[in-house]
């Protein structure tokens, strides 16, 4: 576990994975996909569930899918 995972270890989290390539949408798609921790296509990352980072997953909904 890195350092970000355990100082909120507490805190609701959320998995996401990426499911569609971010090369066709537009800069903002990817540099919210590279934001969010994704580098990889069907790459999954466990985030902090928060209201920003849930705006986010919605902007690039399209492309990634939530396992709650």
């Amino acid at each position: 576990m890195n350092a970000k995972a355990k100082k909120s270890a507490g805190a609701a989290r959320i998995r996401v994975k990426q499911v569609k390539s971010g090369v066709g949408g537009t800069q903002r798609q990817r540099q919210t996909l590279r934001g969010l921790g994704f580098r990889k296509l069907y790459q999954t990352v466990e985030l902090e569930d928060s209201p920003s980072v849930r705006g986010m997953i919605t902007a690039i909904a399209h492309l990634v899918r939530v396992e709650e």
